[in-house]
């Protein structure tokens, strides 16, 4: 891409753990992604653990728009009855990031093999800020946060400002 759509953005992140077991003493998924985050320089201005219900993931994930131009939602993406981040938020995005799910079982299946095909991972553009929701296993979030996030959420934004 031409280096010319890469606008000067500063980048605040918002962390959301779907699950209706964990806490902050074990969330480790979310831990992971706040501290490779902070790490490559952004700054993580909400963190939030919500159950695996429609209502609540959407209610918090309006809190961090208020907040935060990079969304990450880890956990609640896989096949299980109760599992329904990607049924909270699609419905929300006003463009696919089609890509990111589709490279993200790309490198989690030299991971993990043809299991990676049950990886619903998405991204996309809400409110010209970029929603990821990736699975919330310690492996996928690390490798979602560290290959294809922050390498390109520049980039996004540059594109998503109206």
């Amino acid at each position: 891409m031409n280096q010319k759509h890469i606008k000067p953005i500063r980048i605040s992140a918002a962390v959301i753990t779907v699950s209706s077991t964990r806490t902050e003493e074990n969330d480790t998924s979310g831990q992971t992604i706040c501290d490779i985050l902070k790490k490559a320089g952004i700054i993580v201005e909400h963190y939030a653990i919500v159950p695996d219900q429609i209502e609540s993931i959407r209610a918090e994930l309006y809190r961090a728009l208020i907040k935060s131009n990079c969304i990450i939602l880890n956990g609640g993406t896989g096949l299980t009855h109760d599992d329904c981040t990607i049924e909270a938020v699609l419905p929300l995005l006003e463009k696919i990031i089609d890509g990111f799910g589709e490279l993200f079982r790309m490198k989690s299946c030299q991971e993990i093999g043809t299991a990676s095909m049950l990886s619903r991972a998405l991204a996309g553009i809400c409110h010209s800020k970029a929603v990821f929701c990736i699975p919330g296993s310690p492996s996928a979030v690390s490798l979602a946060t560290k290959e294809l996030i922050i390498p390109e959420i520049t980039h996004i934004l540059s594109h998503a400002i109206k």
